[in-house]
Protein backbone atom coordinates (compact mmCIF):
# COMPACT_ATOMS: atom_id res chain seq x y z
CA UNK A 1 0.00 0.00 0.00
CA UNK A 2 1.25 3.55 -0.72
CA UNK A 3 3.06 5.30 2.10
CA UNK A 4 2.72 8.88 0.92
CA UNK A 5 0.24 11.23 -0.69
CA UNK A 6 2.20 11.29 -3.95
CA UNK A 7 2.25 7.50 -4.13
CA UNK A 8 -1.47 7.33 -3.45
CA UNK A 9 -2.19 9.92 -6.14
CA UNK A 10 -0.08 7.98 -8.62
CA UNK A 11 -1.89 4.76 -7.76
CA UNK A 12 -5.35 6.31 -8.11
CA UNK A 13 -4.35 7.64 -11.53
CA UNK A 14 -4.02 4.05 -12.76
CA UNK A 15 -7.57 3.06 -11.77
CA UNK A 16 -10.31 3.16 -14.40
CA UNK A 17 -12.87 4.04 -11.72
CA UNK A 18 -10.92 7.25 -11.04
CA UNK A 19 -10.30 8.27 -14.67
CA UNK A 20 -11.23 11.77 -15.84
CA UNK A 21 -13.43 12.08 -18.93
CA UNK A 22 -12.75 15.37 -20.77
CA UNK A 23 -15.86 14.97 -22.93
CA UNK A 24 -17.99 15.37 -19.81
CA UNK A 25 -16.16 18.39 -18.44
CA UNK A 26 -19.08 20.74 -19.11
CA UNK A 27 -22.08 18.60 -18.18
CA UNK A 28 -23.05 21.16 -15.55
CA UNK A 29 -23.90 23.51 -18.42
CA UNK A 30 -26.25 21.04 -20.13
CA UNK A 31 -30.04 20.89 -19.67
CA UNK A 32 -31.07 18.50 -16.90
CA UNK A 33 -32.76 16.11 -19.33
CA UNK A 34 -29.57 15.81 -21.37
CA UNK A 35 -27.52 15.00 -18.27
CA UNK A 36 -30.14 12.47 -17.21
CA UNK A 37 -29.87 10.80 -20.62
CA UNK A 38 -26.10 10.69 -20.31
CA UNK A 39 -26.31 9.13 -16.86
CA UNK A 40 -28.93 6.62 -17.96
CA UNK A 41 -26.72 5.61 -20.88
CA UNK A 42 -23.82 5.06 -18.50
CA UNK A 43 -25.97 2.93 -16.20
CA UNK A 44 -27.02 0.65 -19.08
CA UNK A 45 -23.42 -0.53 -19.42
CA UNK A 46 -23.33 -1.97 -15.89
CA UNK A 47 -25.26 -5.22 -16.49
CA UNK A 48 -22.95 -5.99 -19.42
CA UNK A 49 -19.93 -5.58 -17.16
CA UNK A 50 -21.54 -7.92 -14.62
CA UNK A 51 -22.33 -10.44 -17.36
CA UNK A 52 -18.64 -10.78 -18.20
CA UNK A 53 -18.02 -11.97 -14.65
CA UNK A 54 -20.91 -14.47 -14.37
CA UNK A 55 -18.70 -17.60 -14.39
CA UNK A 56 -16.61 -16.22 -11.52
CA UNK A 57 -19.75 -15.12 -9.66
CA UNK A 58 -21.40 -18.53 -10.05
CA UNK A 59 -18.29 -20.36 -8.81
CA UNK A 60 -18.15 -18.10 -5.76
CA UNK A 61 -21.84 -18.69 -5.02
CA UNK A 62 -21.53 -22.48 -5.20
CA UNK A 63 -18.57 -22.38 -2.83
CA UNK A 64 -20.45 -20.06 -0.46
CA UNK A 65 -23.53 -22.28 -0.41
CA UNK A 66 -21.41 -25.33 0.42
CA UNK A 67 -19.91 -23.54 3.44
CA UNK A 68 -23.25 -22.20 4.62
CA UNK A 69 -24.86 -25.63 4.29
CA UNK A 70 -22.55 -26.82 7.04
CA UNK A 71 -23.28 -23.90 9.31
CA UNK A 72 -21.02 -21.15 8.04
CA UNK A 73 -21.89 -17.48 7.74
CA UNK A 74 -21.78 -15.02 4.85
CA UNK A 75 -19.86 -11.91 5.92
CA UNK A 76 -19.64 -8.76 3.81
CA UNK A 77 -16.86 -6.27 4.55
CA UNK A 78 -16.16 -2.90 3.00
CA UNK A 79 -15.72 0.82 3.58
CA UNK A 80 -17.91 3.73 2.53
CA UNK A 81 -20.43 2.95 -0.20
CA UNK A 82 -19.13 -0.61 -0.57
CA UNK A 83 -19.60 -1.27 3.13
CA UNK A 84 -23.07 0.27 3.14
CA UNK A 85 -24.13 -1.97 0.25
CA UNK A 86 -22.91 -5.02 2.15
CA UNK A 87 -24.85 -4.00 5.25
CA UNK A 88 -27.94 -3.38 3.11
CA UNK A 89 -27.80 -6.81 1.47
CA UNK A 90 -27.22 -8.55 4.80
CA UNK A 91 -30.09 -6.71 6.49
CA UNK A 92 -32.54 -7.81 3.79
CA UNK A 93 -31.86 -11.54 4.23
CA UNK A 94 -33.83 -12.14 7.49
CA UNK A 95 -37.18 -10.80 6.19
CA UNK A 96 -36.70 -12.29 2.72
CA UNK A 97 -35.28 -15.71 3.57
CA UNK A 98 -36.01 -16.09 7.28
CA UNK A 99 -32.30 -16.28 8.07
CA UNK A 100 -31.02 -15.63 11.55
CA UNK A 101 -29.48 -12.11 11.71
CA UNK A 102 -26.14 -13.72 12.55
CA UNK A 103 -26.15 -15.88 9.40
CA UNK A 104 -25.55 -13.06 6.89
CA UNK A 105 -23.54 -10.19 8.36
CA UNK A 106 -22.51 -6.81 6.98
CA UNK A 107 -19.48 -5.08 8.51
CA UNK A 108 -18.53 -1.53 7.53
CA UNK A 109 -15.21 0.07 8.39
CA UNK A 110 -15.81 2.33 11.37
CA UNK A 111 -18.90 0.48 12.60
CA UNK A 112 -22.59 1.53 12.45
CA UNK A 113 -21.71 5.23 12.67
CA UNK A 114 -20.05 4.95 9.26
CA UNK A 115 -23.41 4.13 7.66
CA UNK A 116 -24.31 7.81 7.76
CA UNK A 117 -21.05 9.62 8.55
CA UNK A 118 -17.46 9.06 7.44
CA UNK A 119 -15.20 7.65 10.15
CA UNK A 120 -11.71 9.12 9.90
CA UNK A 121 -9.08 6.62 8.76
CA UNK A 122 -11.29 3.53 9.13
CA UNK A 123 -10.99 2.38 5.52
CA UNK A 124 -7.19 2.60 5.67
CA UNK A 125 -6.88 0.14 8.54
CA UNK A 126 -6.14 -3.53 7.92
CA UNK A 127 -5.92 -3.95 11.68
CA UNK A 128 -9.51 -2.80 12.11
CA UNK A 129 -10.66 -5.50 9.71
CA UNK A 130 -8.81 -8.13 11.73
CA UNK A 131 -10.34 -6.81 14.95
CA UNK A 132 -13.84 -6.91 13.46
CA UNK A 133 -13.43 -10.51 12.28
CA UNK A 134 -11.91 -11.57 15.58
CA UNK A 135 -14.85 -10.05 17.46
CA UNK A 136 -17.18 -11.98 15.17
CA UNK A 137 -15.44 -15.27 15.97
CA UNK A 138 -14.43 -16.12 12.39
CA UNK A 139 -14.42 -19.85 11.55
CA UNK A 140 -13.21 -21.90 8.59
CA UNK A 141 -16.83 -22.51 7.57
CA UNK A 142 -17.47 -18.79 7.05
CA UNK A 143 -17.33 -16.86 3.78
CA UNK A 144 -15.85 -13.35 3.78
CA UNK A 145 -16.65 -11.04 0.88
CA UNK A 146 -14.36 -8.02 0.63
CA UNK A 147 -15.99 -5.20 -1.35
CA UNK A 148 -14.08 -2.28 -2.82
CA UNK A 149 -14.60 -0.33 -6.04
CA UNK A 150 -10.90 0.49 -6.33
CA UNK A 151 -9.87 -2.99 -5.24
CA UNK A 152 -7.18 -1.51 -3.02
CA UNK A 153 -9.04 -0.44 0.14
CA UNK A 154 -6.90 -1.69 3.07
CA UNK A 155 -9.91 -2.61 5.23
CA UNK A 156 -11.35 -4.91 2.53
CA UNK A 157 -8.01 -6.35 1.46
CA UNK A 158 -6.97 -6.91 5.07
CA UNK A 159 -10.24 -8.68 5.81
CA UNK A 160 -9.79 -11.09 2.92
CA UNK A 161 -6.14 -11.78 3.70
CA UNK A 162 -6.89 -12.49 7.36
CA UNK A 163 -9.90 -14.67 6.57
CA UNK A 164 -8.06 -16.71 3.95
CA UNK A 165 -5.13 -17.30 6.28
CA UNK A 166 -7.58 -18.84 8.74
CA UNK A 167 -9.18 -21.16 6.24
CA UNK A 168 -12.38 -19.22 5.55
CA UNK A 169 -13.70 -18.93 2.00
CA UNK A 170 -12.83 -15.53 0.53
CA UNK A 171 -14.36 -13.48 -2.28
CA UNK A 172 -12.93 -10.19 -3.54
CA UNK A 173 -15.39 -7.91 -5.37
CA UNK A 174 -13.73 -4.99 -7.14
CA UNK A 175 -14.39 -2.73 -10.13
CA UNK A 176 -10.85 -2.51 -11.52
CA UNK A 177 -8.69 -5.11 -13.24
CA UNK A 178 -5.63 -6.63 -11.58
CA UNK A 179 -6.80 -5.50 -8.16
CA UNK A 180 -5.07 -6.36 -4.90
CA UNK A 181 -8.43 -7.42 -3.49
CA UNK A 182 -9.20 -9.99 -6.18
CA UNK A 183 -5.63 -11.29 -6.02
CA UNK A 184 -5.89 -11.79 -2.27
CA UNK A 185 -9.14 -13.75 -2.48
CA UNK A 186 -9.79 -17.34 -3.46
CA UNK A 187 -12.56 -16.08 -5.74
CA UNK A 188 -11.81 -12.77 -7.43
CA UNK A 189 -14.66 -10.91 -9.14
CA UNK A 190 -13.64 -7.80 -11.07
CA UNK A 191 -16.62 -5.99 -12.62
CA UNK A 192 -14.93 -3.27 -14.65
CA UNK A 193 -17.48 -0.48 -15.06
CA UNK A 194 -15.07 2.19 -16.30
CA UNK A 195 -14.83 5.90 -15.49
CA UNK A 196 -17.76 7.49 -13.69
CA UNK A 197 -19.98 10.34 -14.90
CA UNK A 198 -18.60 12.33 -11.96
CA UNK A 199 -14.89 11.62 -11.71
CA UNK A 200 -14.17 9.15 -8.93
CA UNK A 201 -17.76 8.98 -7.65
CA UNK A 202 -17.87 5.21 -7.32
CA UNK A 203 -21.29 5.22 -5.68
CA UNK A 204 -22.56 5.46 -9.29
CA UNK A 205 -21.74 2.70 -11.82
CA UNK A 206 -19.38 0.85 -9.51
CA UNK A 207 -21.92 0.97 -6.69
CA UNK A 208 -24.66 -0.28 -8.99
CA UNK A 209 -22.45 -3.15 -10.12
CA UNK A 210 -21.65 -4.09 -6.53
CA UNK A 211 -25.37 -4.08 -5.66
CA UNK A 212 -26.15 -6.36 -8.61
CA UNK A 213 -23.43 -8.83 -7.65
CA UNK A 214 -24.40 -8.84 -3.97
CA UNK A 215 -28.01 -9.46 -5.03
CA UNK A 216 -26.77 -12.52 -6.92
CA UNK A 217 -24.55 -13.79 -4.11
CA UNK A 218 -27.25 -13.68 -1.44
CA UNK A 219 -30.22 -14.66 -3.60
CA UNK A 220 -28.60 -17.54 -5.47
CA UNK A 221 -26.94 -18.84 -2.31
CA UNK A 222 -30.34 -18.94 -0.62
CA UNK A 223 -31.82 -20.73 -3.64
CA UNK A 224 -29.07 -23.34 -3.37
CA UNK A 225 -29.84 -23.68 0.37
CA UNK A 226 -33.50 -24.45 -0.32
CA UNK A 227 -34.89 -21.10 0.77
CA UNK A 228 -37.11 -20.95 -2.31
CA UNK A 229 -39.53 -23.23 -4.16
CA UNK A 230 -39.22 -22.35 -7.81
CA UNK A 231 -39.25 -18.56 -7.80
CA UNK A 232 -41.34 -18.32 -4.63
CA UNK A 233 -39.87 -17.08 -1.33
CA UNK A 234 -41.11 -19.92 0.81
CA UNK A 235 -38.97 -18.93 3.79
CA UNK A 236 -40.31 -15.37 3.90
CA UNK A 237 -40.81 -14.11 7.46
CA UNK A 238 -44.34 -12.71 7.87
CA UNK A 239 -43.42 -9.89 10.25
CA UNK A 240 -46.02 -7.36 9.06
CA UNK A 241 -49.39 -7.19 7.30
CA UNK A 242 -47.84 -6.97 3.83
CA UNK A 243 -45.70 -10.06 4.39
CA UNK A 244 -48.61 -11.97 5.90
CA UNK A 245 -50.60 -11.26 2.75
CA UNK A 246 -47.61 -12.30 0.66
CA UNK A 247 -47.36 -15.56 2.62
CA UNK A 248 -50.95 -16.44 1.81
CA UNK A 249 -50.39 -15.56 -1.86
CA UNK A 250 -47.26 -17.72 -2.06
CA UNK A 251 -49.14 -20.72 -0.69
CA UNK A 252 -51.98 -20.07 -3.13
CA UNK A 253 -49.64 -19.77 -6.11
CA UNK A 254 -47.78 -22.97 -5.23
CA UNK A 255 -50.79 -25.11 -4.37
CA UNK A 256 -53.92 -23.64 -5.94
CA UNK A 257 -55.67 -24.46 -2.65
CA UNK A 258 -58.77 -22.54 -1.52
CA UNK A 259 -58.41 -19.73 1.02
CA UNK A 260 -59.88 -21.74 3.88
CA UNK A 261 -57.39 -24.57 3.43
CA UNK A 262 -54.51 -22.10 3.20
CA UNK A 263 -55.52 -20.34 6.42
CA UNK A 264 -55.88 -23.67 8.23
CA UNK A 265 -52.46 -24.88 7.06
CA UNK A 266 -50.70 -21.62 7.94
CA UNK A 267 -52.29 -21.61 11.39
CA UNK A 268 -51.21 -25.21 12.03
CA UNK A 269 -47.71 -24.40 10.79
CA UNK A 270 -47.41 -21.28 13.02
CA UNK A 271 -47.22 -19.11 9.92
CA UNK A 272 -44.29 -21.00 8.34
CA UNK A 273 -44.97 -20.88 4.60
CA UNK A 274 -42.74 -23.82 3.68
CA UNK A 275 -44.40 -26.07 6.25
CA UNK A 276 -47.88 -25.05 5.14
CA UNK A 277 -46.97 -25.73 1.52
CA UNK A 278 -45.70 -29.21 2.33
CA UNK A 279 -48.82 -29.99 4.38
CA UNK A 280 -51.07 -29.12 1.45
CA UNK A 281 -48.99 -30.58 -1.38
CA UNK A 282 -48.20 -33.85 0.41
CA UNK A 283 -51.51 -34.04 2.33
CA UNK A 284 -49.78 -34.49 5.69
CA UNK A 285 -50.13 -32.91 9.12
CA UNK A 286 -47.94 -30.23 10.66
CA UNK A 287 -45.65 -32.48 12.76
CA UNK A 288 -44.99 -34.76 9.78
CA UNK A 289 -44.22 -31.77 7.57
CA UNK A 290 -41.81 -30.38 10.14
CA UNK A 291 -40.05 -33.74 10.46
CA UNK A 292 -39.69 -34.10 6.70
CA UNK A 293 -38.25 -30.62 6.32
CA UNK A 294 -35.76 -31.29 9.09
CA UNK A 295 -34.70 -34.51 7.40
CA UNK A 296 -34.30 -32.76 4.02
CA UNK A 297 -32.26 -29.89 5.43
CA UNK A 298 -35.08 -27.47 4.69
CA UNK A 299 -35.33 -28.31 0.97
CA UNK A 300 -39.02 -28.45 0.08
CA UNK A 301 -38.61 -30.42 -3.15
CA UNK A 302 -36.68 -33.13 -1.32
CA UNK A 303 -39.25 -33.18 1.49
CA UNK A 304 -42.03 -33.70 -1.06
CA UNK A 305 -40.36 -36.89 -2.24
CA UNK A 306 -38.54 -38.40 0.76
CA UNK A 307 -36.48 -41.56 0.18
CA UNK A 308 -38.37 -44.75 0.89
CA UNK A 309 -37.06 -47.11 3.56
Amino acid sequence: MPSSYSELRAQLATLTTEAFRPELAEIDRLPTLDVARLMNGEDRTVPEAVERQLPAIAAAIDATAARMARGGRLIYMGAGTAGRLGVLDASECPPTFNTDPSQVVGLIAGGPTAMVKAVEGAEDSRELAVEDLTALGLTADDTVVGISASGRTPYAVGAVEHARARGALTIGLACNEDSALAAAAEHGIEVVTGPELLTGSTRLKAGTAQKLVLNMISTLTMIRLGKTYGNLMVDVRASNDKLQARSRRIVALATGAPDEQIETALAAADGEVKNALLMILADIDAPTAAARLTASGGHLRAALHPPTA
